[in-house]
C-alpha cells in the first residue's frame, strides 16, 4: 500500500465526518461552465455548514486544507442560492493546483474534516489505489459522491479479525490441515475486502500476496492460541523445550510450502486455466503444476510446445536445481517464486537451464534491471498459458 493512500484511509478512520467522489469534467471546467471547482453533493453540506444552504442566498465559509499531505491551500466552500442556482461548491486553489486538469477527471477526491477550520484532502488517480481505498474501507460504489458513513469505517479489518476468530472456534483439532487453513484466509479476506473473481482477474500478482499474507495471520491467530499457555508454563527439561519447539517450526515449514501451491491453484481456476497439479512424471517427479493437464502430458501425440510447467517455491536460490527434471518433455521450466532478489550469476546460470522465473508484479524490481524483461509476472504467465491453450 503506497504512502498516500494509507494516509487516506486513516485520515478517513481519524476524522470527524469524511467525504469521497470521483473529480468530473464539471469539476474542471471542461464542460464550458462558468466556473471550475469541486461540485459537493447537496446532502454532503454537513461537510462545511452548520446548516443546509437557503434558496435564495448565497453563503460561504474559508478554510485551510492540507493535500497529499503536502501543501495548502485556503479554500472557499460556498452554497449558491441565487437565481437558478441551488449548489455547493469547493473553490480557490491557487494557479499552481494539479488536481483540476482534465487528466484529473475519474479520479477520486477525498476530502476528511480534522477540525472546524482544518481539513485534508487527498487525490488517487490508480485504478488499484481507488479500488484498495474501497474496500480497506468497506466503501459500496453506491456510496461514492457523499458522505462516508461511520459504519462504513473501520469495518474491513474488523471484518476480517471476525473471520479469523469464528475459523478458531469452528476447529475441532489443534491445526486444520494447509489446504483448509488456504482456503479460510482466503475466503475471509476476500469477503471482508469485496474482493471478486474480476479484481482478481485484474490484479492476480497484487491478490495473490494478499492471500498469503492473510494466510499468515491466520496461521499467527491459530499458533497463538494454541500454544500461548504451554511456552507460558514451566519446561521440565531441556528436551521437552526442543521437542515443542521443533514441533512449531516444522508446522511454520509445512505450512509455508504448500501456501503458495495453494493460492496459485485458485488464481488459475479464477481465470478458467485447464491444469493438473502434483501430476506423475518421469522417475516419479510430481511439478507442481502441468499445463493443460497431465493427460496430455503422457499423450506421445500430444505437441509438446502446448505444455509448460510450473514449479512454486517461496526461496529458490539454491533450490531451483531441484525441478530441471521434473517433465523431461518440457524443455523450459517456468518457477513461481517469492524470493526477492537474485544475482546476475545466478539467473543466468538459471537461463542456461532454460529455467523462466515467475515473480509476483510487485518484486519485479528488486531483480537486476538487465534480466528484468525475461522475468514473467504472474498475469504473464497467466497470458502465456491463456494464448496456447486457445491455439
Amino acid at each position: 500500500m503506497n504512502d498516500i493512500l494509507n494516509k487516506a484511509i486513516q485520515s478517513v478512520q481519524q476524522s470527524e465526518i469524511a467525504f469521497c467522489k470521483y473529480i468530473t469534467a464539471n469539476d474542471t471546467g471542461a464542460t464550458g461552465g462558468h466556473q471550475a471547482g469541486y461540485h459537493i453533493h447537496k446532502k454532503s453540506w454537513k461537510l462545511f455548514f452548520d446548516q443546509p444552504g437557503i434558496k435564495g442566498t448565497n453563503k460561504d465559509r474559508f478554510i485551510t486544507i492540507r493535500w497529499q499531505d503536502s501543501f495548502e491551500t485556503e479554500s472557499r466552500f460556498i452554497y449558491y442560492g441565487v437565481g437558478t442556482r441551488d449548489e455547493y461548491r469547493l473553490t480557490r486553489y491557487g494557479k499552481a493546483f494539479p488536481f483540476l486538469r482534465d487528466e484529473n477527471i475519474g479520479d477520486l477526491l477525498v476530502i476528511c474534516k480534522i477540525t472546524s477550520d482544518n481539513y485534508q484532502a487527498f487525490v488517487l488517480n490508480c485504478d488499484d489505489d481507488i479500488e484498495e481505498f474501497l474496500a480497506a474501507l468497506n466503501i459500496s460504489s453506491t456510496n461514492i459522491n457523499g458522505i462516508i458513513p461511520k459504519q462504513f469505517q473501520q469495518t474491513a479489518e474488523d471484518k476480517l479479525i471476525d473471520c479469523f476468530t469464528a475459523f478458531l472456534k469452528s476447529l475441532k483439532l489443534d491445526f486444520p490441515t494447509t489446504i483448509e487453513l488456504a482456503n479460510n484466509a482466503r475466503n475471509c479476506y476476500n469477503n471482508s475486502y469485496g474482493i471478486t473473481s474480476k479484481i482478481i482477474q485484474a490484479r492476480p500478482d497484487v491478490e495473490l500476496l494478499k492471500w498469503i499474507d492473510s494466510e499468515f495471520q491466520l496461521f499467527k491467530v491459530i499458533e497463538n492460541d494454541r500454544y500461548t499457555s504451554r511456552i507460558q508454563s514451566h519446561f521440565k527439561t531441556v528436551e521437552e523445550l526442543v521437542i515443542t519447539a521443533n514441533t512449531i517450526l516444522n508446522r511454520r515449514k509445512s505450512r509455508a510450502g504448500k501456501s503458495l501451491e495453494h493460492h496459485l491453484s485458485e488464481i488459475f481456476n479464477t481465470f478458467n486455466l485447464a491444469y493438473t497439479s502434483q501430476q506423475i512424471t518421469e522417475g516419479n517427479k510430481k511439478p507442481d503444476f502441468l499445463f493443460p493437464t497431465g493427460e496430455s502430458y503422457h499423450n506421445p501425440k500430444f505437441d509438446e510446445k502446448k505444455l509448460i510447467m510450473l514449479a512454486s517455491k517461496t526461496t529458490c536460490k539454491d533450490r531451483w536445481r531441484q525441478i530441471l527434471n521434473e517433465a523431461d518433455r518440457i524443455k523450459t521450466k517456468h518457477l513461481f517464486t517469492l524470493q526477492q532478489g537474485i544475482s546476475s550469476n545466478q539467473l543466468k546460470e538459471m537461463y542456461q537451464h532454460n529455467v523462466c522465473l515467475v515473480v509476483p508484479k510487485p518484486y519485479l524490481d528488486s531483480f537486476p534491471k538487465p534480466f528484468r524483461e525475461r522475468i514473467l509476472t504472474l498475469d504473464n504467465f497467466i497470458n502465456f498459458v491463456r494464448y496456447t491453450q486457445s491455439q
